[in-house]
């Protein structure tokens, strides 16, 4: 008698990542794909404190009201 052949093992297809690897925002460490571009929920919090509290701005120079502009 022969001995019963193994099932064939199938190949694994290689995963490509969707983006470049990058460092988290806010410690420099690697990201994680679920928290991406942040490495955990915490830096993720961080970051979205720092947004609703006005930290991150863009600065605005306001025009004088009498420069004689409009006509």
């Amino acid at each position: 008698m022969t001995a019963p052949k193994k099932p064939a093992t199938p190949k694994v297809a290689e995963i490509l990542p969707l983006r470049a690897p990058r460092r988290c925002a806010n410690c420099s460490k690697d990201t994680v794909r679920a928290f991406y571009p942040f490495c955990s929920k915490r830096c993720k919090d961080v970051d979205l404190h720092r947004w609703l509290s006005g930290a991150y701005a863009i600065p605005v120079v306001e025009a004088d009201a009498g420069s004689g502009e409009d006509d």
